[in-house]
């Protein structure tokens, strides 16, 4: 074995003369170092997207919510509030009533998904960071200078929504809300068809394409109101963790908690869809480079074929001084396989080199329309495991292949 491994590292390292056969060797090296550079990059960067679309869902979906295993509604009574709020983990419980509804402000209209919420629910979700116009706040009780009080309520609109009503800045002016009667048929006018009430703009946030084009956020009782819900009625209980607590623990024992007439969802149930497109992206990506990778090997297999043509004469020297046809070729496997390493090695390094310059300086931008000004990067030491893997795999498989078919 030493003497094998000392005759490819002189193939290799040799100074003494530069021939074409080196110089085809050092681009195979090259090659599948950058291939694995590549892998690593573009993993990176395509994390950090992920956690940066991640984050921007999680200030709107809460780490845990529960709901009704059956109809859309139940009441609070129903559970044990005060456990699960002294539950071991839950940080705030807020309570939340979702509905469609028809919204009008002048002569724009939008149908859209309309969330009530409490005024914990900014604790559960982080919704008043992200407020692009505006401040939080869901109502507000005003005076008149007779001393009497009223109850404004406010409205905070996903950005696209908030534009295709034509609300151009915070307005006086209010929105009309619009939610078809229960249990009714069909009026003949809109206050026979429809509860309606009015609420002020509030603000727009931007936090993802799906939300923004939808979502209204109001107060809960307003909402209750629209539907004629009771004060303890209610979609979904969303739950905020504390710091540093096991989601699937908090979900188990929630669930125990609330029993078998409600389902406990954390956030990659909330949005199956989504994470399943996510994942399915990230694999496809990873397979695209796969091939970029194997294109790099076929590098190696030339660079190795010719070699062997060239030591022929060496070759012929080792067989006539007895060394067996097999251990000749444990040259050039480990020819291959020392070339392979090197360039992922290299490969390594310079990934993590351009993704920590990325990471600390943001070097390349994005633009100004997005969420963040640079190409978010969140190194994985999986992503370089399997790419290491991947490449050296593929690359043995090559020199395998070129030392098989080769006639030494």
């Amino acid at each position: 074995m030493r003497t094998t491994l000392y005759i490819a590292r002189r193939y290799f390292f040799s100074r003494k003369q530069r021939t074409v056969i080196n110089v085809i060797s050092w681009i195979s090296l090259v090659g599948i170092a950058v291939s694995t550079a590549a892998l690593i990059v573009v993993l990176s960067v395509y994390n950090g997207i992920g956690q940066v679309t991640q984050t921007l869902f999680n200030s709107f979906d809460a780490p845990l919510v529960v709901q009704p295993a059956e109809g859309k509604t139940f009441h609070t009574s129903q559970i044990n509030l005060d456990a699960l709020a002294r539950m071991e983990g839950v940080a705030t419980v807020s309570q939340t009533v979702e509905e469609n509804a028809w919204m009008t402000y002048r002569h724009n209209q939008a149908i859209v998904t309309l969330r009530g919420v409490d005024e914990a629910y900014h604790r559960v979700t982080g919704l008043d960071t992200l407020l692009h116009e505006g401040i939080y706040r869901l109502a507000d009780t005003l005076a008149d200078p007779a001393g009497d009080t009223t109850l404004v309520n406010y409205l905070l609109m996903g950005a696209e929504v908030y534009y295709n009503l034509g609300v151009r800045d915070v307005s006086n002016l209010p929105v009309a809300i619009h939610i078809p009667k229960r249990g009714t048929a069909l009026g003949l006018t809109m206050q026979q068809a429809f509860n309606t009430a009015y609420a002020l703009p509030g603000g727009n946030f931007y936090i993802q394409q799906d939300i923004d084009n939808r979502y209204v956020v109001a107060p809960i009782h307003l909402v209750r109101q629209l539907m004629d819900y009771g004060p303890d009625e209610c979609t979904q209980l969303c739950l905020a963790l504390s710091p540093g607590a096991n989601t699937a623990r908090v979900k188990s024992e929630v669930r125990q908690l609330v029993g078998d007439g409600f389902r406990v969802l954390d956030r990659f149930e909330q949005q199956p869809i989504y994470y399943k497109v996510f994942r399915s992206e990230r694999l496809g990506i990873y397979l695209i480079l796969s091939l970029i990778v194997l294109i790099s090997t076929l590098n190696l297999m030339a660079s190795l074929s010719l070699l062997m043509m060239d030591k022929r004469h060496d070759i012929a020297t080792l067989r006539a001084m007895g060394m067996p046809r097999r251990q000749v070729r444990r040259i050039f496997r480990i020819e291959g396989v020392l070339i392979a390493s090197m360039g992922v090695a290299a490969g390594l390094v310079v990934g993590f080199v351009v993704c920590f310059v990325q990471q600390q300086w943001g070097i390349i931008k994005m633009g100004s329309n997005f969420v963040v000004s640079a190409f978010p990067v969140a190194m994985r030491p999986a992503d370089f495991l399997l790419t290491t893997l991947l490449v050296m795999a593929l690359s043995t498989l090559a020199v395998l292949f070129a030392v098989r078919q080769s006639k030494v």
